[in-house]
């Protein structure tokens, strides 16, 4: 029997309230993080990234991020082509793209259209590689394309501090993810609270 999908849109965790229009214009480009600053004009930089093929490039200001989650809706998996999404939390002010904003390519999934709107799936347009997804206060920023440096080991150290602090929309998940982290049948704070196994507790998530 073919499968011929939901009925509704996919769910969009990081942005549950209700989507506006798309903006008049090409008046995002003139605010931040698409406005175009110096290095100098941003501050301090603590990160830097890119995409896959190096035309888009963006900078960060802030070292750790306000939040970062693991994200096992069905709308995140099909998006990144992965069993879950991580994503890391910021201010738009805290991001700035360096070169290749011209090359983005925005995708709402609740519209299903390339028309800017928020929230919006934001990718390179040549290589295709997901940057973020923005709202309309914050950036979740997928931390894959932050560029660190050092031996693997040394890596994985400075990654800490984007390391998420839990697990949403748990119960759809595609495999069993024993990490420790508190998991949430649903949104942080808004559902059951499961274990690694996908049982619902009542004391700390495993």
């Amino acid at each position: 029997m073919a499968f011929t999908g939901p009925a509704e849109p996919l769910p969009c965790p990081g942005f549950p309230s209700k989507p506006s229009r798309s903006i008049q214009g090409e008046e995002w480009k003139h605010r931040p993080p698409y406005k175009i600053q110096t290095e100098a004009e941003f501050g301090p930089i603590k990160w830097r990234g890119k995409c896959l093929c190096g035309r888009v490039a963006y900078i960060l200001k802030r070292e750790k991020p306000l939040n970062a989650k693991y994200c096992h809706c069905r709308g995140c998996q099909v998006a990144h082509g992965a069993p879950l999404q991580w994503a890391t939390i910021f201010h738009k002010n805290e991001m700035s793209f360096i070169h290749g904003s011209s090359n983005l390519v925005f995708y709402s999934s609740t519209h299903k259209s390339q028309e800017y709107g928020l929230p919006t799936k934001v990718s390179c347009g040549n290589c295709r590689t997901p940057i973020m997804d923005e709202g309309r206060n914050v950036c979740l920023i997928f931390p894959q394309s932050i560029e660190v440096e050092g031996s693997n080991d040394e890596r994985r150290r400075k990654m800490e501090l984007l390391r998420p602090t839990c697990h949403i929309f748990y119960e759809s998940r595609m495999t069993d993810v024993p990490d420790g982290l508190p998991k949430w049948r649903g949104m942080e704070n808004d559902s059951d609270r499961l274990d690694g196994q996908g049982n619902r507790i009542d004391g700390p998530s495993q």
